[in-house]
């Protein structure tokens, strides 16, 4: 070999290799870029504290949740209380949610991930839309398909299936690139009725319990004593304890199943008035409208009246334990007084309450009389 042969064998291993290197150094490149998306946040720059308006939409319903002065309002039921604690944790998971696997998908299969955009056919996804005060849309993502992951030690008969441990996401502008995310997101759901606050009235500390409706559910029921033994307030047969408690107890511990935005007022025939009043000098009315409502009946409710602000001494109390019973009395006034201003708030809609709660209440008088005593 001469130099001249030796001189191009050696630039040809300088061009071949320079180009292998540049290939290399493009695959660590784009390796680099593809491996800096995983563990990426999911929506970077998303920033819950701007957040005035989320909206959700899914193929059968919409929920547009609305920030006011300091409180959320669910828009579809009226502007009801939304649950401050369900917003915050979906705010939180997303604001700290990062990329588990990203891939890119063509258009096509998007339905088989339960990703295609709400009214577009089959394989719709939930779409969420997150806007500041000026209605500006901040950020926007396509919820798909849940991840199950089979869990042979779990007990429960669900988990035989997998339970829920990811999700499959769509981020606005990322054109065809799935994410997989590590959180289920069960929470974002696009029915309003999943979003309301959950408080209710309670009747509580009853002393007369009165029913008005038609001729065979008209009674009254009453006790002289909190504790005492309860009785028909017009005699005429012996009341049954357990079906009195029963009633008492569906009073105080009444929830709702959903609210119902542009209630129809109720017949006259076709309505039971109940009434419960209480030793706190409290009276809740209760208009239940007779017409099923779904499983449940629509109910109105009010509430009237002042609790005692000072407290009667008990009989025999020694000067110590005085200064203590007022300071519990206080507190329970304190309490009390909360809790009947946020009741007299919640008075303002109608509710759909499930017919097995209020059935309790609505029972003839007849079903009211106990068995005869042999």
């Amino acid at each position: 070999m001469n130099r001249k042969q030796f001189l191009i064998l050696v630039i040809a291993f300088v061009v071949l290799g320079g180009a292998g290197l540049a290939l290399f150094w493009q695959d660590i490149a784009a390796y680099r870029t593809a491996g800096a998306r995983i563990g990426a946040k999911l929506l970077p720059g998303f920033n819950m504290g701007e957040v005035a308006q989320i909206r959700l939409q899914d193929a059968k319903s919409e929920v547009t949740l609305v920030r006011k002065d300091t409180s959320w309002r669910v828009r579809e039921r009226s502007d009801y209380p939304a649950n401050v604690q369900s917003i915050g944790d979906l705010l939180t998971k997303l604001s700290e949610l990062k990329v588990v696997q990203s891939e890119s998908v063509g258009a096509s299969l998007l339905p088989r991930l339960d990703l295609a955009a709400p009214g577009k056919g089959e394989g719709a996804g939930t779409l969420v839309e997150f806007k500041d005060a000026a209605g500006k849309t901040t950020s926007s993502l396509l919820l798909g398909k849940k991840i199950l992951k089979k869990d042979p030690m779990n007990p429960l008969p669900n988990a035989q299936d997998g339970v829920p441990a990811g999700r499959y996401v769509m981020v606005a502008g990322a054109k065809d690139t799935v994410i997989v995310v590590s959180d289920p997101l069960e929470g974002a759901e696009a029915s309003p009725g999943a979003w309301l606050a959950r408080h209710f009235f309670k009747a509580d500390r009853i002393k007369t319990l009165t029913v008005a409706g038609d001729g065979a559910m008209q009674w009254k029921i009453t006790r002289d004593l909190e504790y005492g033994q309860w009785k028909f307030a017009s005699g005429g047969g012996e009341l049954d304890p357990s079906a009195a408690v029963a009633a008492i107890n569906a009073l105080g511990g009444m929830s709702f199943d959903d609210v119902i935005p542009d209630p129809q007022p109720a017949a006259a025939d076709k309505a039971v008035t109940v009434t419960a009043e209480t030793f706190d000098n409290l009276t809740y009315q209760l208009k239940i409208s007779m017409r099923p409502t779904g499983d449940g009946y629509a109910v109105s409710f009010s509430v009237s009246g002042e609790p005692a602000k000072q407290r009667v001494p008990e009989k025999g109390e020694k000067p110590e334990d005085q200064a203590r019973n007022d300071k519990d009395f206080a507190q329970s006034l304190g309490a009390l007084q909360v809790r009947i201003a946020r009741e007299k708030a919640l008075s303002q809609w109608a509710y759909r309450v499930p017919a097995k709660m209020l059935a309790p209440v609505l029972k003839d008088r007849a079903q009211l009389v106990g068995a005869k005593r042999r």
